[in-house]
């Protein structure tokens, strides 16, 4: 795919020296781009310029919802494209959320994903073990809520879930419940690869360029009609800095990578919600995951490698939850951001200005949905009120809970 010359992407802040054209990789299906020649896939045409800051799924997918409909994006990205929280993202995705507003948001993004070839299906199981009555009561309460969502979600007998999945012990299992809406994407791969239908679309993205809100708006000092911050944890930081203040903090969170192991064809997708993990087979490997240090962190300065208490925890979990202690391959850190009411922040902040943060660590799994959302606000149409950024003052002090617990 050659990149017409006014479209490169460009690795370099600021630089206006000519390029050669870049290639993202093979070039786009032509079933999954927009066909703008039938009025019926047609959306409506805007000369918008808008400028997109943040190269993950939020920002790439927001790009190219308005590039299909005819805005004028730049997107700026300061590393690479996918090199944050969406490229080591665990991937897991799912619909089954006992409010409204999330389960409609996360089925519409499975949808986008099956309809991209993206998403492996996997079901996602959940449970708690014997002795703790508190996560027991709240599986079970949560099912029929998600079932009068009309989310595919039930029960199961743990004896049942042991017959499917023989990799996961269940003989201390309370209760546990399975979503079938479920699956499981290279993240990284999913966000590149949006990145250069964007391009395809018109979009012109430039990585390795750092971006600069300031209070009029503008973008390192460029007009703009409209501006997306999606940056993850980097994002309360920008506005900020432009005067914007959010009610968001970003906290640390933790994987383990396993070395390859059968095991990784005999389990689904999982959260045990008593020992506070989630699991997911990954390339022959097991992934495990949370380790969450619910503290504040400066998205400029944090520990990018696992902890050792971390490390050790991991290893001894996978014995309680497969019975065996598998070795480690690597492990790794990276940054959540959390909200005091636990839902994201998606929206027009200020006027002209809109934002797309707060997610809990469920981001990439909303991120097809919300994107389209707030590719309909910025040119004109409605935004999801639950998620409104204003409904914070910006200055609220909050304690950090985890994403990954029960509602």
């Amino acid at each position: 795919m050659t990149l017409a010359a006014d479209r490169i992407i460009v690795p370099g802040a600021g630089t206006e020296t000519p390029r050669e054209p870049v290639r993202f990789g093979p070039d786009p299906d032509p079933e999954m781009t927009t066909d703008t020649s039938d009025p019926e896939t047609q959306t409506p045409g805007t000369d918008a310029e808008v400028a997109v800051v943040g190269g993950g799924a939020v920002g790439t997918l927001t790009a190219l919802s308005l590039a299909r409909r005819d805005a004028d994006v730049t997107l700026f990205e300061a590393g690479e494209i996918a090199g944050g929280a969406s490229g080591s993202a665990a991937g897991i995705c799912y619909d089954a959320f006992a409010d409204p507003v999330d389960a409609e948001i996360a089925a519409e993004a499975i949808s986008t994903l099956r309809d991209r070839d993206a998403i492996t299906d996997l079901p996602y199981v959940w449970f708690a073990r014997e002795g703790d009555e508190q996560s027991a009561e709240a599986v079970r309460e949560a099912v029929p809520r998600m079932q009068d969502n009309d989310r595919a979600v039930a029960l199961v007998d743990p004896s049942e879930l042991g017959a499917r999945w023989p990799g996961l012990r269940t003989d201390d299992l309370a209760v546990a419940a399975v979503a079938r809406n479920a699956g499981v994407v290279d993240t990284g791969a999913f966000t590149r690869e949006t990145a250069q239908f964007a391009v395809s679309a018109g979009a012109e993205v430039r990585t390795g360029t750092r971006a600069r809100l300031d209070g009029e708006g503008r973008v390192n000092g460029d007009a703009y009609d409209a501006v997306v911050v999606a940056a993850g944890a980097h994002t309360g930081r920008l506005l900020d800095g432009a005067g914007f203040p959010l009610a968001v903090e970003a906290y640390r969170v933790q994987a383990y990578l396993s070395e390859s192991t059968p095991l990784s064809d005999r389990l689904p997708a999982l959260y045990d919600a008593t020992e506070g993990y989630y699991a997911r087979p990954s390339d022959r490997r097991l992934l495990v995951g949370d380790g969450t240090v619910p503290e504040p962190q400066d998205p400029t300065d944090w520990k990018r490698s696992a902890d050792g208490w971390f490390r050790g925890d991991c290893a001894t979990y996978l014995e309680t939850a497969v019975g065996e202690t598998l070795e480690e391959r690597r492990s790794w850190a990276g940054l959540c951001t959390a909200t005091p009411d636990g839902d994201p922040l998606v929206g027009e902040r200020a006027p002209g200005v809109y934002v797309a943060t707060g997610f809990q660590g469920h981001g990439f799994m909303r991120a097809p949905a919300v994107a389209e959302r707030l590719a309909e606000q910025v040119l004109g149409g409605d935004g999801v009120d639950a998620y409104d950024p204003t409904r914070f003052d910006g200055d609220e002090s909050f304690d950090i809970v985890e994403g990954m617990s029960l509602e």
